[in-house]
């Protein structure tokens, strides 16, 4: 059965989050959502049927792999209750997971792919395959958790890869900070001189991330890190990390004030992938998915103003920084559809 828009995740993403979804049995004339809300969850019917009931005596079944089934319950239109006609099977999954993971791999499929030759194969699955590095678990409460999304595809077109071999020091105790590091693969261990004797503090593993206290506090370095093993680093300069990770560059409206442009003439852009937009769109809105958005430059009028949003402002805070890049008035929705009224 394919979902969507899990369908646009590549595979090692799904493998990932397949771990993370909530499978659940539902017992024929219940309420799967009575005891347990739908509220900041994306579910799917996976089998049985589940009859919804809508406002104005309105009312649908969802029947388990049926083509209604592919999209999430309840996000194009709310229903008030749902009863299991028969026993149902539904999976569960974390619509800020679900977001998160859209994003990341929308922008580093379109990264990964930007400028290759016509004959060679797309490269996007790479960075999703690099499950230390870029998991999940590491997007959501490690070194990219609190990365504004709009950075994302410059911060990866930035980031230099080091070999590097055992013994070489990467950081020295006392030097100037200049790179910020993320551990692709291999060993390092973290030593700091206090009176004198050297102290073991640490060890960083591939997807570790080192550098940043340095650079944020415009101090020397507090320890030495040398390679425990021969491996490869991820390093970005201090400039790009100021500038990508220190100094968001981006204009918000909320849906009040974003309904008053699109008064004055400007105009929506759903960034979401077509299946996301054909099924639960705001009227008028022109859907130029964030793996394409590049593919809009010189398209778009430099005069008109546009207000990029998505479900929940990631991926539209990623497409209006690249527009605002090459001089487009660009806003973003702030929370997306999530945030608010979604009558415009």
């Amino acid at each position: 059965m394919v979902f969507d828009p899990l369908s646009s995740l590549s595979g090692a993403r799904l493998q990932e989050l397949s771990d993370l979804c909530v499978v659940e049995t539902v017992r024929r004339a219940t309420d799967p959502f009575q005891l347990r809300s739908l509220a900041g969850q994306s579910a799917y019917v996976v089998g049985g049927e589940l009859a919804l009931a809508y406002g104005h005596g309105s009312s649908e079944v969802v029947v388990g792999g049926s083509e209604e089934a592919r999209h999430p319950l309840g996000k194009g239109r709310t229903f008030e209750s749902a009863k299991a006609v028969t026993d149902v099977q539904l999976i569960r999954i974390d619509d800020d997971l679900l977001d998160l993971m859209l994003t990341w791999d929308q922008v580093a499929r379109e990264q990964s792919d930007e400028g290759r030759p016509a004959e060679q194969p797309a490269r996007g699955a790479d960075w999703g395959s690099m499950s230390g590095l870029f998991g999940i678990n590491n997007l959501r409460f490690g070194a990219f958790s609190q990365l504004p999304a709009a950075h994302i595809d410059e911060l990866l077109k930035r980031f230099e890869r080091v070999e590097v071999k055992a013994g070489e020091v990467i950081i020295r105790q006392g030097a100037e900070g200049d790179y910020y590091y993320l551990v692709e693969s291999g060993r390092c261990r973290v030593e700091r001189m206090v009176g004198g004797v050297s102290m073991a503090l640490a060890e960083f593993k591939s997807g570790d991330t080192f550098g940043e206290e340095a650079l944020v506090s415009e101090a020397t370095r507090n320890a030495t890190v040398t390679m425990k093993s021969d491996g490869a680093l991820l390093r970005l300069s201090k400039q790009d990390f100021n500038a990508l990770l220190r100094e968001p560059l981006l204009h918000g409206v909320n849906m009040e004030q974003a309904r008053q442009k699109v008064l004055d003439g400007a105009q929506w852009i759903d960034v979401r992938y077509p299946s996301e937009y054909q099924y639960d769109r705001l009227p008028g809105a022109r859907n130029i998915p964030l793996s394409e958005i590049r593919n809009a430059f010189g398209a778009l009028d430099m005069d008109d103003e546009y207000i990029a949003y998505c479900q929940s402002g990631r991926r539209s805070s990623a497409a209006a920084f690249l527009l605002a890049q090459r001089g487009y008035h660009v806003f973003v929705l702030e929370g997306g559809l999530w945030g608010g009224d979604r009558l415009p």
